[in-house]
């Protein structure tokens, strides 16, 4: 493999960790499902694409109504990687720097002293992140892309392994704000949970009669397995044809729509794809790697006209576009 063929860590530091080996990381994915599937009942696709976010340095979003399990979901993945976890309630009074932290005069010390907010975390979820206020949303504008806060002209960098996995709330539109274009596109992956099956409503019923089982769930792995899996990732093999097909479908999506995906969600989607490479125990991306992630990194990104929809343009990008 040459450097030309794998996506590059955003962090120099990082190649000072060792990466797994391929079927390693897979088995890792694979635990921490299992883990996630003792409190989470029929999301395996879900927890998997949390996972495969976090392993590809990326960021998730989850929209959907009320009570499917959101909040628990990642809390659940969070308890899971054995990481440090915080959650921030998003509220329209939320101010900027109730998220990122704030300097604070100590009279003792006569000296100013930072005190962090919840972003300096491996996982951060953010609850209902639309009901906040334009302004503070923007908050996590350089955390999400650059992996540090600045306050007062002081950078700081947040923990490595670092992930939002944020939840939106889309049934009270007049009581949200709308999240702006360029937060949704630093957000790798946007999924929906959707109502559970009758058969698996049964058997979460049936769980959570007694103490919820999430009380119970230890982790299954250190956030140095995670770093190693990240490393992992980043070093699977992407050939020339399949990164010129990625950059084929992009073309065709900004041919098609009022706001196609960007330079950013076409790296997400190959980082998403030597993810899923990794989860289907391979050292190298295939097409089929691509097409299978292509509707949950592209479609919230992509502006559209009319009645269409993103992930319209996706699917239509996936059938027209060749494999070369």
């Amino acid at each position: 493999m040459t450097d030309a063929d794998a996506v590059p860590d955003s962090k120099p530091e990082a190649t000072a960790v060792s990466p797994l080996p391929v079927e390693d990381a897979a088995d890792l994915a694979n635990r921490i499902t299992e883990n996630v599937e003792r409190v989470i009942v029929g999301q395996r696709d879900a927890i998997e694409d949390i996972l495969l976010a976090v392993l590809a340095r990326g960021h998730l979003l989850l929209e959907d109504v009320p009570g499917v399990g959101k909040t628990m979901l990642a809390r659940s993945v969070a308890v899971s990687l054995g990481g440090s976890f915080k959650r921030v309630q998003f509220t329209p009074d939320l101010l900027p720097s109730d998220v990122t932290g704030v300097n604070v005069f100590n009279q003792q010390s006569r000296e100013f002293e930072f005190q962090r907010g919840p972003v300096f975390a491996n996982v951060v979820l953010g609850d209902e992140i639309n009901r906040a206020p334009p302004k503070t949303q923007a908050s996590l504008l350089e955390v999400m892309e650059e992996e540090q806060v600045t306050v007062d002209g002081t950078t700081r960098e947040v923990p490595d392994p670092f992930t939002v996995i944020a939840t939106q709330n889309d049934v009270e539109p007049g009581r949200t704000y709308e999240l702006p274009i360029a937060e949704i596109d630093r957000f790798m992956k946007k999924i929906r949970l959707g109502y559970p099956s009758e058969a698996d409503e049964t058997e979460l019923l049936g769980r959570v009669t007694g103490d919820h089982p999430i009380e119970s769930l230890d982790p299954v792995a250190s956030v140095e397995d995670v770093l190693q899996a990240r490393r992992t990732v980043s070093q699977v093999t992407v050939r020339r044809p399949v990164r010129a097909y990625v950059s084929r479908l992009a073309g065709y999506t900004r041919q098609h729509a009022q706001l196609g995906a960007s330079p950013r969600g076409a790296i997400a989607l190959v980082r998403a794809a030597q993810a899923r490479a990794v989860f289907e125990g391979r050292d190298y991306v295939i097409p089929d790697d691509v097409q299978t992630e292509a509707r949950s990194v592209w479609a919230h990104r992509i502006r559209t006209d009319g009645d269409d929809t993103g992930a319209s343009v996706v699917d239509r990008a996936l059938d027209t576009v060749a494999v070369e």
